[in-house]
């Protein structure tokens, strides 16, 4: 799913019409590679190669990937390459915003609520269930638009990207609800909020300068930091499980305040003291659903991740 700010609400919903990859965007003639990458070798293994769009790989310790396919939940055993429905209730138009608490006890997910872009009315939110499967919770944030994207090292916080159509920006909420905070209010998109593992940063993506890049921020929204200064166009920081690196994706081409599904992406890792950064994979046809969420294997050694490519 992309995300839109600044823009006129009727741009808007046209761009949602085309962007929303679990029902609006079938692509049917898609295959999925779902793979992993080692950080220290660079060496791609590929889990399973599947027809369709599938999206946003997170690490469950327990030895499989939990990922998303046409509104649905999905557990990718690492062992034997099984795919097996996660129980979601009654929702099943699913996006690829989803992830693990720290526990690995439980799962957020972002939901299409109401998606009628004849009349110009979308609703996105998010929600709480267990890992297994169950019926999820609402997390309320009393805004059209929320998407997961993060959740604090004790886990009682959620962060997203949220808001009105006219401003998206980084927010964060009790995992039992409540009233958000407001973290970010800039000119342009602020998104894709993933907390350090200590809890001292939440490292995010922002247009504010013109052009993408990563940053990082207090819990309480103060002290910004600019991250990456480059010309490739940097989306979803992910820390690693020891806090040592930082993985996230870069579009080799300016996608403006978009993340496009179709387009020559790839995965680069930041080393968190230095700030030396260097290319994990190749460039690859990705993007959208590719690494949008936290993807880390429990030992750091590796990122999930899915490329694609088109018939």
């Amino acid at each position: 799913m992309n995300k839109f700010t600044r823009i006129s609400a009727s741009l808007l919903f046209l761009c949602l019409l085309f962007a929303t990859s679990a029902f609006a965007q079938v692509k049917h003639d898609t295959t999925s590679y779902i793979q992993t990458v080692d950080i220290k070798t660079g060496k791609i293994d590929t889990v399973l190669i599947a027809k369709g769009d599938y999206e946003a790989p997170n690490w469950h310790p327990d030895n499989y990937l939990v990922v998303n396919f046409r509104g649905k939940m999905y557990k990718l055993s690492l062992a034997t390459k099984a795919l097996t429905e996660i129980n979601t209730g009654s929702l099943n138009r699913l996006m690829d915003d989803h992830g693990l608490s720290p526990d690995g006890k439980w799962m957020a997910i972002t939901n299409t609520d109401v998606y009628k872009p004849a009349e110009k009315l979308v609703k996105f939110s998010f929600y709480i269930l267990p890992v297994n499967g169950g019926e999820p919770k609402a997390i309320s944030t009393g805004q059209p638009l929320s998407f997961w994207h993060g959740w604090s090292p004790d886990g009682k916080t959620l962060a997203y990207c949220g808001g009105e159509f006219s401003n998206l920006d980084v927010w964060t909420i009790s995992v039992d609800g409540g009233t958000p905070k407001r973290l970010t209010d800039t000119p342009g998109l602020d998104d894709g909020p993933d907390y350090s593992p200590d809890g001292k940063y939440i490292y995010f993506h922002s247009y504010r300068t013109g052009h993408m890049q990563i940053w990082r921020m207090h819990p309480d929204g103060s002290q910004p930091e600019q991250m990456t200064t480059d010309e490739n166009a940097n989306w979803f920081p992910h820390p690693s499980p020891n806090n040592k690196w930082i993985a996230y994706i870069a579009y080799t081409v300016d996608q403006k305040q978009n993340h496009p599904f179709g387009k020559d992406v790839k995965l680069r890792l930041m080393d968190v003291k230095t700030k030396a950064i260097k290319d994990i994979t190749p460039v690859f046809f990705g993007g959208a659903g590719t690494i949008n969420t936290p993807s880390w294997s429990p030992d750091n050694k590796k990122v999930a991740f899915v490329s694609y490519s088109v018939n």
